[in-house]
């Protein structure tokens, strides 16, 4: 996607940039007139002239109280353009855990360029050796990025960072006011439990939905008819979280059932406290016990 140096206290690596996402991956429509099936132009229309208004006939303004707008020429926009150095200077290293992941807006690829391998190679193995990443200012296409350099795979990701600025405060989330139990919160740590994971393994998820429209794509480009498929009925709502946590342990355990012996040894003693809050499965017998009745019956 291009080239930037990295620097790094005097030493300086040329890097490529790579974009990590996979353009091929999503389904696009575009606009079409209903009566032949052309596909539409888009155009600007001025109300107040009553007339459409061609691009070369744009200008930008920025609206600074209603319906009213500072008009900005090319020459004056110039002027605010960042110079683009192409330069990732880093600023400092910090842990990764803490920059939290909402500050994350999106990711490349870096690379080394010509003559980069042996310090691109050594950043990010004393990143790595440190367990720390780097944060950076990255001048390109008229902007300054806050980016976040760290170890990947056999190289190096970078991670463009929102300001703080431009991330909303939770403060504005109203969460209410609520007692959490000790059983129910027993029971939840169960249900976390009964379906935790050690590792996050991407490829086993899948975009149902875009296979599905891809499919019906598919059909219909062939000439099949496709009807929607009935919609299915509503489930019923469970009002007491006890209840409905006593029945996602249920549900969970058919399911474990199905799968077969997966789960992890650490989670045995976590379900005996929670066994015991739920009213749960009795302890089993002790093996002696059940030697000496068999012995008794014999």
């Amino acid at each position: 996607m291009g080239t930037a140096t990295i620097s790094f206290g005097l030493v300086s690596i040329p890097i490529k940039l790579y974009s990590t996402g996979e353009s091929a991956a999503g389904v696009s429509f575009n606009w079409l007139h209903g009566k032949c099936g052309s596909r539409v132009r888009q155009q600007y229309f001025c109300a107040t002239d009553d007339e459409v208004v061609e691009r070369k006939d744009l200008v930008k303004g920025y609206e600074f109280a209603k319906d009213r707008y500072v008009v900005m020429d090319d020459e004056e926009l110039a002027v605010l353009v960042t110079k683009a150095t192409n330069s990732i200077d880093i600023i400092e290293f910090l842990p990764v855990e803490k920059v939290d992941p909402i500050f994350y807006e999106r990711s490349h690829y870096l690379g080394p360029d010509k003559g980069g391998d042996r310090p691109y190679r050594l950043l990010a193995e004393a990143m790595r050796q440190t367990g720390r990443v780097a944060l950076a200012r990255y001048a390109a296409r008229g902007k300054n990025y806050l980016v976040l350099l760290r170890p990947f795979a056999e190289g190096l990701i970078m991670q463009q960072l929102r300001y703080a600025d431009e991330v909303k405060s939770f403060d504005e989330v109203p969460v209410g006011e609520a007692d959490v139990k000790p059983a129910e919160l027993q029971l939840a740590k169960q249900l976390i439990d009964q379906i935790a994971a050690d590792e996050f393994k991407p490829e086993t998820y899948h975009d149902d939905s875009r296979e599905q429209l891809r499919e019906i794509l598919r059909r219909k480009i062939e000439g099949e008819e496709v009807t929607a498929a009935p919609a299915e009925p509503p489930k019923g709502q469970i009002i007491d979280l006890m209840q409905a946590l006593k029945a996602s342990l249920s549900q969970e355990g058919e399911e474990a059932s199905r799968r077969g012996p997966q789960r992890s040894p650490r989670s045995t003693a976590a379900e005996k406290p929670a066994r015991a809050a739920a009213g749960g499965d009795r302890p089993a017998r002790a093996p002696a016990a059940a030697a000496r009745r068999t012995r008794s019956k014999k």
